[in-house]
């Protein structure tokens, strides 16, 4: 079981589908590490190679096992297309403590449709187990107050 913080370095993507047919289409990610969720800001006008460089931090304990990004593309006046997805094995990261900058693919209807390159680091929880015995304060039975 891990326990700690997740820290997300949300850097790039390239090679991305552009949804909109008559101009640059304006992209952004919703990060999910099991229910907490995160949005980055929206890349305006930066088309299929857009430039992020934020930072997320995720509170992680239990059996998380992956990372979950959803690049979107912000449309006024109409939903949000769906660019496409990327899924990160969270394993790998817990043995090493952190990993480089890489690129990972960006999948859509199973089709590869892109790189979205992001940096991870895991810290994990201190556990503070001081070796004392469990005290036990006496309740209002045990009161010698009369």
């Amino acid at each position: 079981m891990v326990q700690g913080k997740l820290e997300v370095l949300l850097i790039s993507a390239k090679g991305l589908e552009n949804t909109d047919f008559l101009c640059n289409m304006d992209p952004y990610v919703i990060l999910t590490c099991r229910t907490q969720e995160k949005k980055s800001s929206i890349a305006s006008g930066k088309g299929a190679e857009p430039e992020w460089n934020e930072t997320f931090v995720f509170t992680v304990s239990g059996s998380v096992s992956e990372l979950n990004m959803k690049i979107m593309d912000s449309d006024s006046g109409t939903s949000d297309d769906l660019v496409g997805e990327a899924t990160i094995p969270l394993e790998p990261l817990f043995e090493e403590g952190s990993l480089p900058a890489t690129s990972y693919n960006v999948v859509k209807n199973d089709e590869f449709c892109g790189e979205i390159r992001v940096s991870l680091t895991f810290t994990p929880e201190e556990r503070y187990d001081r070796g004392l015995p469990e005290e036990s304060f006496g309740g209002w039975k045990q009161s010698s107050f009369e």
